[in-house]
């Protein structure tokens, strides 16, 4: 309780809005936020995606506390115990029902990476059904990856951390932006069972080499011809890599919704129409790199360039060296933080560690009481990779320890 009633801190702006929260929520630190969008003269505050994931983190907690101001531009955030889908908690059948308004303009990955972290951490375990109209399952034209390279690149890395069973992320109907890039009408389930008391401590220093690729090229409402094309353009980039290349194609049929047209009460419309492709890398030590492209909503976009920019895309990122790629590199670093208390040790390549945004982790990382990073070059390598050195907060499942 001491914890808990220490002084809130404080930050400003909508940047890093979700590592803030979950980072609070892991830690038990009451948090401030203030100066969000104040000078915005059309939507100041916070956005429809921001106040649907605070409403995710009261579902799977007990005890939050959210204050939001008049303007929406000043949150006041008081974690409470994180219980997942235990009962009494907001869960009907052990499953939590999470709706997304039609004006949502990420991906539904904005919600699942986040809720992925606190999900070790729960009491029981996290199964979140994703539905509603602003569900969208493909990547975004604002950095969101698609919900094939979160089951295929980010999940698979909490094995590192001996969290690897029970876990499941489901596409029970896929869908793209729609107009504007806003809503999809998407629907995907989320089973997150393997809880622990701490996770291990990582050392990953090896990337090792590129043994073989694999991919999801997925057309929503369009032609099935697109998925080819943009496999074809692929491989033909990705072959002289690595022979061992297979890209499977998903085809599904475009969500509908009720029109807002009042003089046809009963009449659908298609929402949510596109194509994309998700690829990942995987290297003889089990290092994975993620790449994603999905057509414009406003569509004119070429199959082929598409292809040819997702392969691209996946070669810049392995030649990024490390073993995790930029995507993927807050949610292990947040894990390490947040691990038993010794000292974890990973390779990362130069140009993610000096990113602004895992520079801005590392920050708030440490203003949320842990430790500061130990960086050195790698001893007998080039000179653009990096061995960071992280001891564990040892923050440990309260959940579990009460239970």
């Amino acid at each position: 309780m001491a914890e808990q009633q220490r002084k809130a801190l404080r930050f400003t702006t909508q940047k890093d809005f979700t590592q803030r929260l979950v980072l609070s929520t892991l830690t038990g630190r009451a948090i401030q936020i203030s100066e969000i969008r104040p000078e915005s003269t059309s939507n100041p505050g916070l956005d429809p995606h921001e106040i649907s994931f605070l409403r995710l983190l009261e579902a799977i907690t007990n005890g939050s506390e959210i204050d939001i101001s008049m303007t929406g531009t000043t949150l006041r955030y008081r974690p409470g115990l994180i219980t997942g889908s235990a009962a009494g908690s907001g869960a009907v059948s052990g499953v939590i029902r999470h709706e997304l308004p039609a004006g949502c303009e990420r991906g539904v990955s904005y919600f699942l990476i986040p809720l992925c972290l606190l999900a070790p951490f729960s009491k029981v375990q996290v199964n979140v059904l994703f539905t509603g109209p602003g569900v969208i399952t493909s990547a975004t034209t604002r950095g969101d990856m698609s919900v094939d390279s979160v089951r295929t690149a980010i999940l698979p890395l909490y094995a590192h951390f001996g969290i690897n069973n029970n876990l499941e992320l489901r596409i029970i109907r896929r869908s793209n932006p729609g107009p504007d890039g806003k809503g999809g009408a998407g629907e995907v389930q989320l089973v997150f069972g393997h809880q622990v008391r701490l996770p291990k401590t990582l050392h990953l220093l090896n990337a090792g080499r590129i043994k073989r690729i694999r991919g999801v090229a997925y057309c929503t409402g369009v032609s099935a011809s697109n998925n080819a094309r943009m496999i074809d353009s692929a491989r033909g980039i990705l072959n002289p890599l690595t022979p061992d290349t297979y890209i499977f194609s998903d085809v599904s049929s475009a969500p509908f919704l009720p029109s807002t047209d009042r003089s046809r009460p009963n009449a659908k419309s298609k929402i949510g129409l596109g194509f994309g492709l998700s690829l990942v890398a995987e290297s003889s030590t089990g290092c994975l790199y993620s790449a994603d492209v999905v057509s414009p909503p406003s569509g004119g976009a070429i199959p082929e360039d598409l292809g040819h920019q997702c392969a691209f895309q996946l070669l810049d990122v392995v030649s990024q060296g490390g073993v995790v790629p930029f995507a993927a590199a807050p949610t292990v670093l947040t894990l390490m933080a947040m691990a038993s208390e010794d000292v974890g040790r990973i390779q990362l390549g130069k140009s993610v560690l000096g990113s602004a945004d895992i520079i801005g982790l590392a920050r708030d990382l440490n203003k949320f009481g842990a430790s500061q990073w130990g960086i050195r070059d790698m001893p007998d390598g080039p000179g653009s990779k990096i061995i960071a050195s992280i001891v564990g907060k040892g923050v440990g499942n309260v959940g579990r320890r009460m239970a």
